[in-house]
């Protein structure tokens, strides 16, 4: 079983519903189109809910507010085996801390359009990290889209007001750490996933990551004043059970029913959501350097998703 599901993975192929039909596979797409919407609004719905919660405290309140659905999915579930069990924890306190960590001060400290155009290169991380631990293959096409889209964040960078010194570079520093964090927890998480599920390994590593994550906002608190908001808890709401639960729930359906270069396609379009929101939202100016960077990235994701030429065994 778990062969076959490696396989499966590996080839980019779908673990079930072969030959479903349009039907079947119009209901997990039109779930991944939401999908775009709900974390395409992530990184703007976190530079609003920073307006009135401090960032620890606002990642806190994110996995607080989606802890009871994960345990709900985990009662009457076995645990998974030891050692597996403890990689699991492993991966959430380190995938999970640092990535929600490193995430929400980088927004606090950067533009929320260039925050979405960053962490929009999480994929581009996770085809690198995959093929170093997964065995994947790792061709030339890949290693273009990922010089085209780091180029694209350069652009973007440089592209908005004020270039690196409106804000510095520690925001955008933050970000790529974050982006590199959240590409490696995926790569870990489906190593692992492959020997139980997805959900499992979903919800115990976000329960393990959730005391780390508090432990900084009570640090947090103590020295910070914290003055909730209607917005503020709103976000923390839209954080918890859009973007974590909903959204984790989403993107694993549309992968087990669909190709991955279908599932991962329907992404492109999340940094353009992002960035309008942002321009809409902040008032974020997209002047024409920073649109060519948000179009480069669009491009280099595009070629390291596209699929490979199979081998017939």
């Amino acid at each position: 079983m778990a062969a076959r599901r490696a396989r499966a993975i590996n080839s980019g192929g779908t673990e079930t519903n072969p030959g479903g039909g349009l039907v079947s596979e119009a209901v997990p797409l039109f779930g991944l189109t939401v999908l775009v919407v709900i974390w395409g609004l992530s990184v703007p719905a976190m530079k609003l809910g920073l307006e009135s919660v401090p960032p620890f405290t606002l990642a806190a309140l994110r996995y607080l507010v989606a802890a009871p659905c994960f345990i709900l999915f985990l009662l009457g579930r076995p645990l998974p085996p030891p050692r597996m069990f403890l990689a699991i924890v492993g991966l959430g306190v380190a995938g999970v801390d640092l990535g929600q960590a490193t995430q929400i001060l980088g927004v606090a400290r950067t533009p929320a359009a260039l925050a979405t155009v960053i962490t929009a290169t999480i994929p581009l991380f996770t085809v690198i990290l995959a093929a170093l631990k997964l065995g994947q293959k790792l061709t030339p096409r890949h290693t273009l889209g990922l010089v085209l889209a780091l180029g694209g964040v350069g652009c973007a960078v440089f592209g908005r007001p004020g270039g690196f010194a409106s804000s510095g570079l520690g925001g955008d520093v933050l970000l790529f750490v974050c982006s590199v964090s959240i590409a490696s927890y995926y790569v870990l998480g489906t190593a692992l996933a492959i020997r139980t599920t997805a959900l499992d390994v979903a919800a115990w590593s976000s329960l393990a990551g959730l005391p780390g994550l508090g432990l900084l906002a009570g640090l947090e608190l103590l020295h910070t004043p914290f003055h909730p908001t209607l917005s503020g808890i709103g976000v923390a709401f839209y954080l918890g059970l859009l973007t974590t639960v909903a959204g984790m729930w989403l993107w694993l359906t549309g992968m087990r029913r669909l190709p991955a270069r279908i599932a991962a396609s329907t992404q492109y379009l999340q940094p353009l959501i992002g960035v309008a929101a942002s321009a809409f939202l902040f008032g974020d100016r997209i002047g024409p350097i920073f649109a060519l960077g948000t179009a480069l990235v669009l491009a280099g994701i595009a070629l390291a998703s596209l699929p490979t030429r199979r081998v017939r065994l």
